[in-house]
């Protein structure tokens, strides 16, 4: 069985910074793509950033220039720096992992439990 687990998520002032971090844990032998989702209230959720095996990125428009993806292969955490944050930032951050496998040869596509991250003064 495999796990992501994030962490980070808090309050913060509007143009601030945040850094949240994703670790998959379990029986991993190997994590491929990454990405960051967000879900604010009423809406539906949407990818912030991802990155490929290969460290391709890919950012939405509204975050470009401000957030930055990174991953660590070796520790299986990817991380998501949010700099010049704004209120409409304000949402539950997901990490997902399309898939991972483990050492028993068995694919899982994860989904973290979510962390908050709220913008606001």
């Amino acid at each position: 069985q495999v796990q992501l687990v994030e962490s980070g998520g808090r309050l913060v002032q509007p143009g601030g910074s945040l850094t949240l971090s994703c670790v998959a844990s379990g029986n991993v032998f190997s994590v491929y793509a990454m990405g960051w989702y967000r879900q604010a209230p009423g809406k539906q959720r949407e990818l912030v950033a991802s990155i490929t095996s290969g460290g391709r990125l890919n950012y939405t428009d509204s975050v470009k220039g401000r957030f930055t993806i990174s991953k660590d292969d070796a520790k299986n955490t990817v991380a998501l720096q949010m700099n010049s944050l704004k209120p409409e930032d304000t949402a539950v951050y997901y990490c997902h992992a399309p898939m991972i496998v483990t050492t028993t040869n068995i694919e899982y596509d994860c989904w973290g439990q979510g962390t908050q991250v709220t913008v606001s003064s």
